[in-house]
């Protein structure tokens, strides 16, 4: 027990130092810095290039959802994630040491042999695939509708709804990936941060106000005018359309893709929103409510 006491302790003062350092000193895999970089970057391509032009420059939420931002880029990982990931990692080694196994023992081949950029392209694919199975069930299971609730109740789409998500759904998805991510063997942790960067960067886009499509890219990379029909309020199906993260290309081989019109002025949210709180306390506690 005092074993786990010690990875949460760490765990802690571990991550506060990273984040300490992160804002205070500047460097090219800075995530503090790279976030709000990107987030610039996209907002002022909103307000450069806007595809709903009425929409104001501080949107319905804009604050609320700089809020979520900051608080489940950096905060949650300080509150929760990294101390649960280091103490979950722990338990699964001592259970695998009871058999004698090792985690390395039950890869079925480790990508991180294969030549850097060749190996950082396939943990993209494999984790973006998985990552688009894993938002299917955050739509097809009730209890993980209730926590992806939170990113459907925004009205008003802008860069900064990338992050509006509820607490948990990060736990959902890292602990869907964990054991298939072992199984390829991972990449390693310094060199992730560009494919993390680059998803942001799109995750970023799909949310923003612009009518992007990217042309013939839009049957490979997710947009905009693709990804709002994901958060329209009318869906031709009960769960959902166009689950791509950062790759479209799913939804068109699984035949979930659904882009019936422009889609600029239609209308966001879900059936029973008017129930969904509006304040991030709630929010956050909103899963539990019966």
């Amino acid at each position: 027990m005092e074993k786990y006491i010690d990875i949460l302790l760490n765990s802690y003062s571990g991550y506060f130092n990273y984040l300490k350092n992160e804002i205070l000193y500047w460097n090219w895999d800075n995530y503090f810095y790279g976030l709000i970089a990107i987030s610039l970057v996209v907002w002022f391509l909103e307000l450069t290039f806007p595809w709903r032009k009425q929409q104001a420059i501080f949107r319905k939420d804009f604050w609320l959802d700089l809020f979520y931002l900051f608080f489940n880029f950096f905060l949650l990982n300080l509150i929760l994630l990294i101390a649960l990931s280091n103490v979950t990692e722990q338990l699964i080694n001592d259970g695998l040491h009871l058999f004698g196994l090792e985690l390395t023992s039950i890869q079925l081949f480790s990508i991180s042999e294969l030549p850097k950029p060749l190996a950082l392209f396939v943990f993209f694919l494999i984790s973006d695939f998985l990552q688009w199975n894993v938002h299917r069930l955050l739509h097809m299971i009730p209890f993980l509708w209730k926590i992806h609730k939170t990113h459907h109740s925004v009205k008003e789409m802008g860069f900064a709804a990338h992050f509006r998500y509820n607490w948990m759904e990060p736990i959902v998805y890292k602990s869907i990936l964990y054991i298939p991510i072992i199984l390829i063997g991972g990449v390693n942790l310094e060199d992730v941060f560009i494919v993390h960067f680059i998803a942001i960067a799109i995750g970023h886009l799909n949310h923003a106000n612009i009518g992007w499509d990217y042309g013939f890219l839009k049957y490979i990379f997710n947009n905009p005018k693709m990804h709002i029909w994901h958060h329209s309020k009318k869906i031709p199906n009960k769960h959902g359309v166009n689950f791509g993260i950062s790759l479209s290309v799913w939804d068109y081989l699984f035949k979930t893709n659904y882009i019936p019109t422009d889609g600029r002025d239609i209308e966001l949210g879900f059936h029973d929103e008017t129930e969904f709180p509006t304040d991030f306390i709630k929010q956050e506690i909103y899963p539990f409510k019966k």
